[in-house]
């Protein structure tokens, strides 16, 4: 379907003067700095900031003897969840303020406690210190709220992070996680797909800006075919069903689709929603783009139906091994 009318205009009056800065054109602070000045803007006219949910910061230690932030936010109505989200941004761009509206519909709209991570950023921090944060971040959620449904989520290089972390907790059983939110994933480093896909360039994210972010977050090239970075070539057996949300208009649009295939073929049940009409970064824009509203109520609708199915199926299973056999 065409371009929604909405982004349509907000992308013409952005080139309005010109086509923005590329981010190779900027520094890292210049770009975090209209990141964070474009994820933030006012949300109402009256200064609303959005669902009413307490939060609280913490503090995360780290092998290396640093540690980071963490802000759990917490719903009125508590359906015994709890999420931990890693922000998107390139790995370079985004931080938990950038993604403090977004976390506060998660929690409201899933009744599940959210525990954003602001975990440290390349280039000061290249791979794999944000994919070690992230995995840190989960394991303190899992302590913090145990006896939770435990969903690993983020978009964009949150959701690259994500699957990272899920794939630790598979192999090391520290974390046991019900499911993924997988939000217009990258996954693909050499960015084969993006440079062959329909819209490389000109909705609000381009390939060279992907270049830019991977260069920033692995500096060298080599380490970018492991696993937790090359999701397409990882071996993804036997991680927690996922939702998978893409953006039609969004150069990351086939390689997130070729990532829901792949993990369907690795045997886990995925939940794909496509965004017809809508750009990368659409979770930000709930406010402003009506479609993107509607879009994120779906991937949170069928996130939630994951998790329902998942209760359901413990709460009918057999609670002893003589049960199973029909003797109990």
């Amino acid at each position: 379907m065409p371009l929604d009318r909405i982004l349509r205009n907000l992308i013409t009056w952005q080139r309005a003067g010109g086509p923005p800065a590329s981010l190779r054109d900027m520094t890292v602070e210049q770009a975090r700095e209209r990141y964070l000045a474009n994820a933030i803007r006012p949300r109402r006219p009256d200064g609303d900031a959005g669902p009413a949910v307490t939060t609280a910061d913490h503090r995360v230690g780290t092998a290396d003897g640093s540690s980071f932030r963490v802000r759990v936010y917490t719903p009125a109505s508590d359906e015994g969840r709890v999420i931990t989200y890693l922000h998107g941004g390139g790995w370079v761009l985004g931080d938990i303020d950038s993604h403090d509206w977004v976390c506060r519909i998660v929690a409201e709209s899933l009744g599940a406690v959210v525990v954003s991570a602001d975990y440290r950023r390349a280039p000061e921090f290249p791979y794999p210190t944000p994919l070690l944060d992230a995995i840190a971040a989960a394991r303190w959620t899992s302590r913090a709220f145990p006896d939770r449904d435990h969903v690993i989520a983020g978009d964009s290089a949150g959701a690259s992070l994500s699957v990272g972390v899920a794939m630790d907790a598979r192999d090391t059983g520290d974390v046991e996680f019900a499911a993924q939110l997988l939000l217009y994933p990258p996954a693909d480093p050499s960015l084969r797909f993006a440079a062959a896909g329909a819209h490389p360039e000109g909705y609000l994210l381009s390939v060279d800006d992907m270049a830019w972010s991977y260069d920033q977050y692995v500096p060298d090239p080599q380490q970018r075919a492991e696993p937790a970075l090359d999701l397409l070539g990882a071996d993804l057996r036997h991680l927690p069903p996922a939702v998978v949300g893409t953006a039609e208009f969004d150069p990351l649009h086939d390689e997130g689709v070729e990532l829901a295939d792949k993990l369907c073929v690795d045997g886990v049940a995925v939940r794909h929603v496509p965004g017809p009409g809508l750009v990368h970064g659409y979770f930000l824009m709930q406010d402003i783009v009506p479609a993107a509203a509607v879009c994120a109520r779906r991937v949170l609708e069928e996130l939630d139906a994951v998790l329902r199915s998942a209760r359901e199926g413990r709460e009918s299973a057999p609670a002893t091994y003589a049960e199973a056999l029909g003797e109990g």
